[in-house]
């Protein structure tokens, strides 16, 4: 029997202003991570497997000559987990009750994730660059982002790990109704997948010696996946904000339409 305000097998109406919020969220994180992507593959490696040019070593105190530089990225690179989490919270508005678990599990797994990244890359800002420039680089080496080993690059590997957990249940929690949920659907499903084969066989193959190495490929995988679910979820919710207006107008010229559809 359908409920009052069905609009699809699997997902249900929301209200207009969650699916507004959850538009602009959306294109809000598309252009957060697209500018991120830029700022990250426009700043050279310093150091580490994949640097080639005059490269930084321990304790990588030379890192003051590249200050603000390299780590203007990180200013885009802070928003992304935050906006995923308010996508997602839109998104559970509009998935039925019975994997409403799904998205709550989700959310559990980003907001982790914000919680480390966050931290992560506010340190770097609050601690590592005031230090640079004043010369106090006692201790600092663990801490730096130029470290291929260092907290920052494990930090930012366990956060994204957490993320693309959130990535498999929120795929999991929207059904294949329509185009562009079954698009989104897989997506993050194939997201999660990729990351987790490419952390295992990484982890396999380099050891101890991974580095950086998967901090790139996982970065890679989830602000690509990211651009994509905001575009994607940019059409998704404005499809179903358009389908929240019709029923709108329909239920108020004809108040017993939904009831006679039950």
């Amino acid at each position: 029997m359908a409920e009052p305000g069905e609009i699809e097998s699997g997902m249900v109406s929301t209200q207009p202003s969650a699916a507004r919020l959850g538009f602009w969220t959306s294109v809000l994180l598309a252009v957060v991570t697209a500018a991120a992507f830029v700022s990250g593959i426009t700043t050279p490696p310093r150091s580490g497997p994949f640097c080639t040019g005059h490269c930084i070593t321990y304790p990588f105190t030379d890192a003051v000559q590249y200050v603000p530089r390299d780590y203007l990225w990180v200013l885009p690179g802070i928003l992304l987990a935050p906006t995923f989490v308010i996508l997602a919270c839109c998104a559970m508005a509009c998935v039925e009750e019975r994997r409403r678990y799904l998205s709550t599990i989700c959310i559990c797994f980003a907001s982790i994730a914000t919680a480390i990244l966050t931290i992560d890359y506010f340190i770097q800002f609050q601690v590592v660059e005031p230090s640079l420039i004043r010369g106090e680089v006692s201790g600092l080496a663990l801490f730096t982002q130029y470290n291929p080993h260092g907290l920052f690059i494990a930090l930012e590997d366990l956060a994204y790990l957490m993320l693309s957990a959130a990535f498999l249940f929120e795929g999991l929690s929207i059904p294949s109704a329509s185009r562009i949920a079954k698009l989104i659907h897989w997506l993050l499903v194939l997201s999660a997948v990729l990351t987790f084969t490419t952390f295992a066989g990484m982890t396999w193959s380099f050891g101890l010696n991974i580095e950086y190495r998967f901090e790139v490929a996982i970065i890679t995988i989830v602000w690509t996946t990211l651009i994509l679910a905001g575009i994607l979820f940019s059409f998704f919710f404005r499809k179903m904000g358009s389908r929240v207006e019709t029923d709108a107008r329909e239920s108020k010229h004809n108040p017993h339409r939904l009831i006679l559809s039950r």
